[in-house]
């Protein structure tokens, strides 16, 4: 059964605020009639139900509407990263099979192995009638009938082996997260969220269903803007937005200081963690900071503490939302009492059905009705949830994921590379920064220009080391069953960097 929540939401308040995005703003009708006009082209491209499309784009309210368009076509949504590499995208194509790819105006490359059936930029498709010349309000849509639930998009996040996952997420868990939320953060009729987040990411798609089922608006960016988003702030009338930490890090230590206004009622910090000195700067500008947790694989948010609750327990991102069950367990999947640091499991009607052509992936993750996170955390006696480490080895540097064995992949890839260790270093702007401990083959040299070089072929910029955090050495350290320690290159990178680079601690 197709969903099309923006056809329901038209009907019910066609004339309310749906987004406001640069100088234009649209009502949920006038976003409906667009949505439509998209359809209409997606049908022309012969897309049955169930088909993939593929997405690299920017945010714009034409890409808002295609989300939508896809829904009423009953196709599902494959939004790629725009920030990655050919190749990385080429393998995310492949693994898809996509009927069609939509792009920007420029071209995307891709491998001639992973292309789709088809290709065609967004400015094409935007330029059709609506189906049959109807109104929305005469295009009734059939309600929602029980049955199996339909896959609304397959989001990519790497695996720690680098391989590309793709997280099938239904509209039925984005139901449940949007539901969850509503009663843990609270719904006003006035609601504006500022939404800088790409729409390629779960947080950025969460804004786009969410406000159509509550019927609040969006003010939309097209990325993250620290003079645009102050301008939006003091302008837009926003009650709510979400950021990762290295944005709020900027947003207040900014100059001239960033106006936070009285409308404002909430600002969802995830991501990644957030330092105790960042949470206090935003306490001291009477920032209304709710610390937040969540993953792809449950569609947003699992818990959110409040911004009383940041206030009193600051290392906490507070209980699971309603419906959402959270435990800590051992390696052998026991349960943990209070205090003790284990695995993170989530169980909820958000956490998706499958990872897309990964049975082996599925069956790691999902056990006995429980989503094994790889995170890991506690609960202390009052239910609340303390995230310790973000998934075991990943580095989280601005909100974005960077997976080690990923980026060792591409960088040993050069010919004069005999092996590397990647970690992500503290940092108080990013979080984290990515260092690589980098031997060379006997007889080898290499700069560290050369060696960035070659791997901006091979990965996005933000997983690249910096050129200053990369170091050479002479071997890497090795435990006692010959494996990399990665504990000791973090320890050796960290002193040689806080020799350095002063601003690293």
């Amino acid at each position: 059964m197709r969903q099309d929540w923006l056809r329901w939401r038209a009907l019910a308040t066609p004339r309310r605020l749906a987004v406001l995005f640069e100088a234009r703003s649209l009502s949920y009708a006038e976003l409906d009639r667009l949505a439509d006009g998209l359809a209409t082209a997606l049908a022309a491209c012969q897309l049955k139900p169930g088909d993939r499309v593929a997405t690299h784009l920017h945010s714009s309210i034409e890409a808002i509407a295609l989300i939508h368009a896809v829904a009423r076509v009953g196709a599902v949504l494959v939004p790629l990263n725009i920030r990655l590499t050919a190749s990385e995208r080429a393998r995310q194509l492949s693994l898809v099979e996509p009927q069609l790819l939509i792009n920007d105006n420029e071209t995307v490359s891709t491998n001639s192995d992973s292309k789709p059936q088809e290709t065609r930029t967004l400015a094409d498709l935007v330029y059709h009638e609506p189906q049959c010349g109807l109104e929305p309000q005469a295009l009734r849509p059939s309600p929602p009938q029980p049955g199996e639930p339909q896959v609304q998009s397959i989001i990519f996040t790497s695996g720690t082996t680098g391989t590309p996952k793709g997280v099938q997420l239904s509209f039925d868990n984005h139901f449940w997260s949007a539901t969850a939320s509503a009663y843990h953060l609270g719904v006003h009729t006035n609601d504006r969220w500022l939404s800088c987040l790409p729409l390629y990411h779960v947080g950025g798609l969460a804004v786009v269903f969410r406000s159509c089922l509550y019927g609040t608006a969006i003010v939309l960016q097209r990325s993250f803007d620290l003079e645009q988003f102050q301008r939006s702030l003091r302008q837009d009338e926003v009650t709510l937005t979400s950021l990762v930490p290295t944005m709020l890090h900027r947003l207040l230590h900014s100059s001239p200081a960033t106006v936070w206004p009285q409308s404002l009622r909430m600002v969802l910090l995830g991501g990644a963690a957030a330092p105790a000195d960042l949470l206090a700067a935003a306490k001291e500008a009477d920032v209304p900071v709710a610390a937040t947790y969540g993953l792809t694989e449950t569609a947003s948010q699992v818990a959110t503490a409040l911004p009383a609750d940041v206030q009193r327990k600051p290392d906490s991102v507070g209980r699971p939302l309603l419906f959402t069950e959270t435990r800590i367990a051992d390696a052998d999947g026991n349960t943990l009492p209070h205090g003790q640091i284990g695995e993170i499991l989530v169980r909820g009607p958000q956490v998706m059905a499958a990872y897309f052509r990964n049975p082996a992936a599925t069956d790691s993750a999902l056990r006995d009705g429980w989503l094994y996170t790889g995170d890991m955390g506690r609960l202390d006696a009052d239910g609340d949830l303390y995230v310790l480490q973000r998934r075991t080895d990943m580095i989280v540097s601005g909100g974005e994921n960077i997976y080690p064995a990923e980026v060792e992949a591409a960088l040993r890839e050069h010919p004069a590379v005999a092996d590397v260790c990647v970690v992500g270093l503290p940092d108080s702007e990013w979080g984290q920064r990515c260092a690589a401990a980098v031997q060379l083959r006997a007889g080898e040299t290499l700069s560290h220009d050369a060696l960035l070089s070659f791997s901006r072929t091979r990965l996005a910029g933000y997983k690249q080391p910096a050129a200053n955090l990369i170091r050479f050495v002479d071997a890497l350290p090795l435990t006692a069953s010959g494996k990399i320690a990665r504990q000791e290159v973090e320890r050796q990178l960290r002193g040689w960097a806080d020799s350095h680079q002063p601003k690293i601690k």
